[in-house]
């Protein structure tokens, strides 16, 4: 069963700037999940990763900023299977409204960002695409490089921490409903995979993997259903309502309309993520919810690092999805202290 919920998860310019080769315009339609502000400014961008993906964001920029001014800036990314229009749109637009210039981006292979398969994951390109976000960020004539900060929300807090652990540029991180996906690929919830149960899924990703090669084709991973049940587990429904609902769809959004390539789980099961964490010398805050069936992600990570520049922050009577939403819920005053604190 635990298997089945995972493979349904699984699935579930030039800017004021110049030498970064990354496309900018405005946007003048609305496709985001969540209202517009009218304290900040749009604009589209592009800018290629080390691998040479162009990555497809959204600049969110202050309306108060002034051009004489160098700003600090925060590259944003996630869910996982989410794209920059959801929650990562959020969590930008908010802090732009506090005052940081934010980037919220496609990952590789997925959104508006380029890489085909499509809808693969990967744990070195998606922590990669966290470093490119930088690399875009520096180049910004109103952002100040020694001020760039980084957020990953779900999967994508474990990348943005990967990231931390490599790229000393990175000066302060926030992970809000982390999940470690190359821990749940290889392990399941809970760790609840034993060596034997990891072979008999290899056996079967690599079957998979020869019918696609023979066939030329790429085999879908089961997706969140198109109507509940009613006897899946709680944090099933909740991520159904979330992504197959007004609340939270989005045409480009893997889990609201689409399906993860099967055989991506392969390299989170062989590449494990944050050997490194407790090397980050740079602060890092870890936000998660009371009752999130994810909470245990958060709590290993933080365990893994080191000195006093590291905060787990538990929100009370939140579960996993209401970090991705729910104004109510989210800690934007702990996270904005902390990113100006932290980013100067």
């Amino acid at each position: 069963m635990l298997n089945k919920i995972f493979l349904v998860l699984l699935s579930a310019v030039i800017f004021m700037g110049a030498n970064n080769m990354a496309q900018a315009k405005n946007i003048n339609s609305w496709d985001k999940v969540f209202p517009k502000s009218d304290k900040v400014d749009i604009q589209k961008v592009s800018f290629k990763n080390r691998f040479g993906i162009t990555i497809v964001g959204d600049l969110y920029i202050p309306k108060n900023i002034q051009k004489s001014i160098k700003y600090p800036a925060i590259a944003i990314s996630g869910p996982f299977g989410a794209v920059k229009e959801q929650a990562s749109g959020l969590y930008a637009q908010t802090l732009a409204e506090r005052g940081f210039i934010t980037l919220a981006f496609d990952p590789s292979y997925t959104g508006e960002s380029s890489g085909l398969p499509r809808n693969i994951a990967s744990p070195d390109i998606n922590t990669e695409d966290f470093s490119a976000a930088v690399d875009f960020l520096s180049t910004q004539n109103n952002v100040d490089e020694s001020q760039i900060g980084v957020l990953g929300i779900c999967g994508f807090g474990g990348f943005a921490l990967n990231a931390a652990a490599i790229d000393t540029r990175i000066k302060a991180t926030v992970t809000s409903t982390m999940y470690d996906m190359t821990r749940v690929s290889a392990y399941g919830y809970n760790d609840s995979i034993d060596e034997s149960a990891r072979y008999q899924m290899k056996e079967k990703l690599n079957q998979v993997r020869t019918v696609d090669f023979k066939n030329n084709t790429y085999t879908k991973a089961d997706g969140l259903p198109e109507t509940l049940k009613g006897d899946e587990p709680q944090f099933v429904k909740d991520y159904w309502s979330y992504y197959k609902t007004k609340r939270g769809f989005h045409s480009r959004s893997i889990n609201s309309n689409g399906n993860w390539n099967y055989t991506s789980s392969l390299s989170l099961i062989n590449s494990p993520i944050l050997a490194y964490a407790h090397e980050i010398k740079t602060p890092v805050l870890i936000v998660h919810g009371e009752n999130a069936h994810s909470r245990y992600f958060s709590e290993t990570a933080y365990n893994k690092l080191k000195g006093d520049n590291k905060e787990l922050f538990i929100v009370k009577d939140a579960n996993h999805v209401d970090l991705y939403d729910n104004l109510g819920k989210i800690p934007f005053d702990k996270i904005e202290i902390f990113y100006k604190e932290n980013l100067k």
